[in-house]
């Protein structure tokens, strides 16, 4: 286990003079507090002896066939014994490498992934090998290639993790037939694809496209959560997989938290069961949109010359590509100076690449935040093109790696 080493500069990025385009914290100030917290405060009174209580390992039964309605949403159908809920999908991540996974194994990751994901890869002592995603997501051919790259090396590839819904981090989507064309590869090849799905319900332009789980239930396993739809205090996800997995997963939660925590179950239940969630997440939708159409405004106004970025039809999510020969994570202590703060790309990445990319974040601050944020950016960018202009000779810019650059404004 490694940390991060530009975790501490976070600590001054959420001083409140810091516009943060750097954390994935979703917008929780329109749900309807007042109203959830009496309905908690009934839920103590009336099923207090349940809801504090252990649990079982799977999930409470009540909680796990809502989540089967939620799916509904995305085309799944599913039973709720194959349902195990997780401490948050990040769990889910981590009790199915636990599962999987040998030292050595090998995970096929979109390029760039998720931090969370590649920090619990990395854990387990797995082999992450990137590949590469084009403006409709992961690359089929790059795919193919990676797999045989691997076999061909006497490596065990143990499954395909994918993000294909407004991806963290890149904000790009898998239309239906690409998703078909993942499936279609990893079946043919026998490998099992992880299907990570915190924003399917978060789209701004169109009605949910199916999940990949939709499209088979025997070579997908799925991960589910409500932080992004609800609230992430309540730490609540879960896994949907095939029957023989789902065994395995209930018996990798048991050893580590005996049971998922029950009182976070029954109140995001009553939730589900007294409140309009589906209004609500169209709230959000539109809350997100708003700010998503702020930071590409504010992106197209201020950015440099040469800078590119993609265009999320929904999630958290820009990928911004900055032009050679600035560093992100090196730049990142002078953009806090200058009070905007963001993640650097090298985070999601397992090789170190990824340097001349950052991910920016439109979920919490306020679209006139968000607009003063790519200003000040845009400005330390500036800033830095001028010094290395005048002190060094940087010569031909260094080629972008093949996976470096997702989306069509990035080739």
């Amino acid at each position: 286990m490694t940390a991060s080493a530009v975790r501490a500069l976070f600590a001054v990025a959420n001083r409140p003079e810091v516009v943060s385009l750097a954390g994935g914290m979703p917008n929780i100030a329109d749900l309807p507090l007042e109203s959830l917290g009496g309905a908690i405060a009934r839920l103590v009174a009336e099923h207090g002896t349940r809801a504090m209580q252990y649990g079982a390992g799977q999930g409470e039964p009540v909680l796990r066939a809502q989540i089967c309605e939620v799916m509904a949403e995305e085309a799944i159908s599913a039973h709720p014994d194959d349902v195990v809920v997780s401490v948050g999908s990040q769990q889910g991540l981590a009790l199915l490498t636990q599962v999987f996974c040998d030292p050595g194994d090998v995970i096929l990751c979109e390029a760039p992934s998720y931090v969370g994901a590649l920090g619990v890869f990395r854990t387990y002592q797995t082999q992450v090998v990137h590949v590469a995603m084009d403006a409709d997501g992961l690359d089929p051919i790059a795919l193919r290639e990676a797999i045989a790259s691997c076999r061909a090396a006497g490596k065990k590839i143990k499954f395909i993790y994918t993000i294909p819904n407004f991806h963290n981090p890149a904000g790009i989507s898998q239309p239906l037939e690409r998703r078909r064309e993942i499936l279609a590869i990893a079946k043919s090849e026998g490998i099992l694809i992880v299907e990570d799905n915190p924003y399917g319900l978060l789209g701004f332009d169109s009605e949910p496209t199916p999940a990949i789980r939709s499209l088979d239930d025997g070579a997908v396993v799925y991960l589910g959560s409500f932080s992004k739809t609800f609230a992430p205090g309540f730490r609540i996800g879960w896994i949907l997989a095939p029957h023989a997995i789902k065994e395995k997963l209930v018996l990798a939660q048991e050893s580590a938290t005996l049971c998922p925590p029950v009182f976070s179950q029954y109140t995001i239940s009553a939730y589900l069961q007294n409140f309009d969630w589906r209004g609500q997440i169209k709230k959000s939708r539109e809350l997100y949109r708003e700010r998503r159409d702020a930071m590409l405004a504010g992106l197209q106004a201020h950015m440099p010359p040469g800078t590119s970025w993609t265009r999320p039809g929904g999630g958290f999510f820009v990928w911004l590509t900055i032009p050679a020969p600035l560093d992100a994570e090196a730049m990142l202590p002078r953009a806090v100076t200058a009070r905007v703060a963001y993640v650097p790309g090298n985070a999601f990445y397992a090789d170190g690449l990824g340097t001349r990319h950052m991910r920016l974040s439109y979920c919490l601050p306020t679209p006139d935040q968000i607009i003063e944020g790519t200003r000040r950016l845009a400005e330390v960018m500036g800033n830095e093109l001028s010094i290395n202009a005048i002190f060094s000779n940087p010569g031909r810019p260094r080629a972008l790696h093949p996976y470096e650059a997702p989306g069509p404004d990035q080739r």
